[in-house]
């Protein structure tokens, strides 16, 4: 590739008010309108009468903004560039979306996420993001410090990672069939552990997901961090089973020594090889099971007895054997889960090291609206981070709609590919038509998706 014409006769010009960059955001908005996302906001959230007039117009600014790619207050000016003015209505100003997110209070940000809990579930029943007659929903929890810079931010503290941030969680909503979903946020100060206050978010998750009418089994998988008594007896009180990493205490090694030898059985996993003979898989990863009573110290009510489903793999390098463990610890390397799942263990044990999913999740928000944590005021961050995962969700949504790829593609893809593209405006008989570009490589999904949002088909 290389240019067709010399410089020196090539200019340019800010001067198009018929262009618009991002032609994506036409059918999302529809979507989100469809899904009653400003009537629930509308309805559930009230900041007074000064800089919290109209909620749900600012709402929709933010989001709209955050699914074309903004990473911060100022960025929502790219609404207001071009001829979008001539496709939306109520296109709030980077300084007014500021004032808007400032004057929310921890009681208005717990407004605004029990619209967005409304919402994710007329999403999900809308682009079947959780495919019904699905037999498990797989719930995963986990935290991430964001970093931040200046100690003046509210709430930004060091942490386990050693970088001064806030620490906020998810929730996210997955099958094996689709991608995860986020159903509910948290933000915290940074120095907050990464299990605290996780008992009532997965307990607010779990009412979500019944909320929006799954009736599949509900299995919440996470990682050490979560393992304590209150969480599990919040998941059980919720009506769903757990499926957690457990660390690898004295108490713990003492339950693995007691698992007989002939209990461990071999997996398929990295770099295993099928022995045609035998009927086997030959791996290096071995998986067996025990009962095992969890918090054993702990009042009657919050002592848990599950199953102890531990993978281990031939350690290669003897010396990270650590202190004061034996021969069977010198020779494997032990990873342990506690769950009440009634799937085989050779189902249970792959399905638990899925959870890794979520990390995917945490990669699609730093790559879009979690860029940044804007604010100086915490409350305003916690509202951003609600409305980062409302856009995340439409995004998804709109993948989901569109074809089997993007319902999987990440969400810098989709915004490439669905929602970022160019568009001329032109107008007849009181008539809008968007002239894409033409050899557009992603046009069938897009067109998929024009039209299962409610508008008239695209002539071609």
């Amino acid at each position: 590739m290389q240019s067709s014409h010399a410089a020196s006769v090539v200019s340019a010009s800010f001067s198009e008010p018929n262009l618009i960059t991002s032609a994506g955001l036409v059918p999302l908005i529809r979507l989100a309108e469809r899904c009653e996302l400003a009537t629930l906001i509308r309805r559930h959230v009230d900041l007074g009468v000064t800089t919290g007039t109209n909620p749900a117009g600012k709402a929709m600014s933010l989001v709209a903004a955050m699914c074309a790619g903004a990473d911060c207050i100022d960025d929502t000016d790219l609404l207001r560039s071009g001829g979008l003015d001539r496709l939306f209505h109520g296109v709030y100003a980077p300084s007014t979306l500021g004032s808007f997110l400032r004057a929310f209070t921890h009681g208005h940000v717990r407004q605004l996420q029990a619209a967005a809990r409304r919402f994710t579930a007329n999403l999900i029943g809308h682009a079947g993001l959780v495919p019904p007659g699905e037999p498990v929903v797989f719930l995963d929890i986990d935290s991430k410090v964001k970093q931040v810079y200046g100690p003046a931010k509210q709430g930004a503290s060091f942490g386990y990672t050693k970088v001064r941030g806030l620490h906020f969680q998810i929730v996210t909503a997955s099958t094996p069939a689709s991608r995860p979903v986020i159903v509910a946020t948290r933000l915290r100060k940074g120095a907050a552990g990464s299990g605290k206050g996780a008992a009532s978010l997965i307990a607010e998750a779990i009412r979500a997901l019944r909320e929006a009418g799954v009736t599949a089994m509900i299995v919440v998988r996470a990682d050490s961090a979560f393992f304590s008594a209150k969480v599990i007896k919040a998941i059980r009180a919720g009506g769903a089973l757990f499926s957690i990493t457990v660390g690898n205490t004295k108490r713990i090694r003492t339950a693995i020594s007691q698992i007989p030898e002939t209990a461990w059985r071999p997996i398929k996993y990295r770099d295993a090889v099928w022995d045609q003979d035998e009927r086997r898989w030959v791996s290096e990863a071995e998986i067996a099971e025990i009962r095992y009573t969890a918090f054993a110290s702990k009042a009657k009510n919050l002592q848990v007895t599950a199953r102890l489903i531990v993978r281990r793999v031939k350690r290669l390098n003897p010396a990270t054997v650590p202190e004061g463990q034996g021969e069977l610890f010198a020779a494997h390397r032990h990873h342990a889960l506690l769950t009440d799942s009634p799937l085989t263990i050779g189902q249970a044990e792959p399905d638990h090291r899925r959870h890794a999913v979520i990390e995917q999740v945490f990669s699609d928000l730093e790559a879009g609206p979690l860029g940044h944590l804007p604010s100086g005021k915490f409350q305003a961050n916690a509202a951003w981070l609600t409305l980062a995962a409302i856009s995340y969700n439409l995004t998804r949504a709109a993948g989901t709609l569109a074809d089997r790829f993007h319902a999987k593609a990440t969400g810098a893809t989709i915004r490439r590919n669905l929602i970022n593209i160019p568009a001329r405006i032109a107008t007849s008989a009181r008539h809008v038509r968007l002239h894409l570009p033409e050899h557009w490589p992603w046009n069938p999904g897009f067109l998929t998706l024009w039209t299962r949002t409610g508008h008239r088909p695209i002539l071609t």
